[in-house]
C-alpha cells in the first residue's frame, strides 16, 4: 500500500496533508489575501464617504480580517475529514463530533462579529474626522453614543447567532423568554433602565458636550465622556468622577463653557477720613486702569455705592469674553496690582489701615 494511501483515524495521510496544506498556505497568504480584501472594501467605502486615509482603514480591518479567513478556512478544510470513530463519545446526549463541528461554528460566528466591531471603529473614526472639520461637539457626542449602541446590538446579535447554531435553540421562543426575563431584569434594574433613557435625553437635548466645564451639585470639572449608563467629569483635582446620568438630567447643571462673559467684582472701602478730592481721583483712575487692561474687558463700571461712619465703599465690576480660567486669572491679577499701585500713589487708606489706638482709663 502507497503511504500516502494509509489509514490513520479513519483518515488517509493523503487527506491530512491536503488539509495541514491548506491550512498552512492560508496561513503564508492571510496577511496578502486580507489586504486585498481590504483594498477592495476601500474602494467600496471610498465611494460613500471620500478623502478617507486608506491606512486607517487597513490599520483596524485587516487584524480581524486575518483571523476571520485564517478561522474559516480552518474550519472548513477539518471538516472535509472523516470524524475518527476512536474519538466518538457522548456528552449528555451530544456526540463529540456534534460537539465540535457547533464549537467550529461558533467559533466563525465569533471571528466575524469581532470583524464587524472593528468595521464600526472605523465608521466612528471616519464621521469623528469628519465632526472635527465642521468643529460640531454635538456630532462628536452623536457618534460615540452610537458607536457604542450598534456594539452592543452586534454583540447581542453574535450571542443570538451562537445559541442559534451552537445550541439548537429557536431564537423566536429565546426571543419570547429574554422579553419576559428583560421585564422582570427592567423592573430589578430599574435605575440603570433610568439612566439609559437620561443617555437619550443628554444626547438629544445638548445640556453640554464633552469638553465642557461643569457644576452639578458640588462637582466641577470637564466632562471627558458621556456613556450609556454615566458622564465622566475629570475634576481640578484630576480625579474621575463618575456621575449617573439620572442625575445629570434631574440636578442644575451650570454649563461654564456657554457662558457668553465672565464677571468680576472688586469691593473696595476707603478709610472713612478720605476726603472728596481724593475720593474723585481715585475713581477716575479705577476707571483709566479698567479701559486700558486690553480687549479681553468688554464693558466695565466704577461707582460711589455707600458711605458710612466707617468707610468709603466704592464698587468696580466689570466683564470680560469668555476666555480661560488661566486668563481670567492672570487679567485679574494684573488689574489688582494696578490698583494698589494707585492706591500708594494717591495715597489713599483703606478702611483698617490706620492703626487702632486703645486707651485705659485708670481708676
Amino acid at each position: 500500500m502507497d503511504f500516502f494511501d494509509r489509514i490513520y483515524w479513519d483518515n488517509s495521510v493523503k487527506s491530512y496533508l491536503i488539509v495541514g496544506g491548506a491550512i498552512l498556505l492560508m496561513l503564508l497568504l492571510k496577511r496578502y489575501l486580507s489586504r486585498y480584501i481590504a483594498s477592495l472594501l476601500y474602494k467600496l467605502v471610498n465611494r460613500i464617504w471620500k478623502n478617507i486615509e486608506k491606512k486607517s482603514f487597513t490599520d483596524l480591518v485587516v487584524e480581524p480580517l486575518e483571523w476571520f479567513l485564517l478561522i474559516l478556512i480552518s474550519v472548513f478544510a477539518i471538516d472535509k475529514l472523516n470524524f475518527p470513530t476512536q474519538w466518538d463519545y457522548q456528552l449528555y446526549g451530544h456526540s463529540s463530533e456534534e460537539i465540535l463541528s457547533r464549537l467550529g461554528i461558533g467559533i466563525i460566528i465569533l471571528s466575524f462579529t469581532g470583524l464587524l466591531l472593528r468595521i464600526i471603529d472605523f465608521i466612528a473614526l471616519v464621521l469623528e474626522k469628519k465632526a472635527s472639520i465642521a468643529n460640531d461637539k454635538s456630532h462628536d457626542q452623536l457618534i460615540l453614543f452610537f458607536r457604542d449602541f450598534l456594539k452592543v446590538l452586534i454583540i447581542v446579535a453574535g450571542i443570538l447567532m451562537i445559541v442559534k447554531a451552537c445550541f439548537n435553540q429557536p431564537i423566536g421562543n429565546l426571543l419570547t423568554g429574554l422579553s419576559i426575563v428583560g421585564a422582570a431584569l427592567a423592573l430589578a434594574a430599574k435605575e440603570s433602565l433610568e439612566n439609559l433613557i437620561a443617555s437619550f435625553i443628554i444626547f438629544f437635548d445638548k445640556p453640554f458636550f464633552t469638553g465642557d466645564t461643569l457644576k452639578v451639585q458640588n462637582i466641577t470639572g470637564t466632562v471627558e465622556r458621556i456613556g450609556l449608563r454615566s458622564t465622566r467629569i475629570r475634576t481640578a483635582d484630576k480625579t474621575l468622577v463618575t456621575v449617573p446620568n439620572k442625575q445629570m438630567v434631574d440636578s442644575f447643571v451650570d454649563n461654564y463653557s456657554m457662558r457668553t462673559q465672565r464677571r468680576a467684582e472688586l469691593k473696595l472701602e476707603l478709610s472713612a477720613k478720605t476726603n472728596l478730592e481724593q475720593t474723585k481721583q481715585f475713581i477716575a483712575g479705577l476707571e483709566r486702569i479698567l479701559e486700558t487692561s486690553g480687549e479681553n474687558i468688554e464693558s466695565s463700571t466704577v461707582f460711589f455705592k455707600e458711605i458710612n461712619k466707617n468707610s468709603i465703599v466704592i464698587v468696580t465690576e466689570y466683564f470680560t469674553g469668555p476666555i480661560t480660567m488661566k486668563e481670567y486669572d492672570l487679567l485679574k491679577h494684573g488689574i489688582n496690582l494696578r490698583i494698589k499701585l494707585l492706591a500708594e500713589e494717591s495715597k489713599v487708606e483703606f478702611s483698617g489701615d490706620a492703626s487702632t489706638s486703645v486707651y485705659i482709663n485708670p481708676q
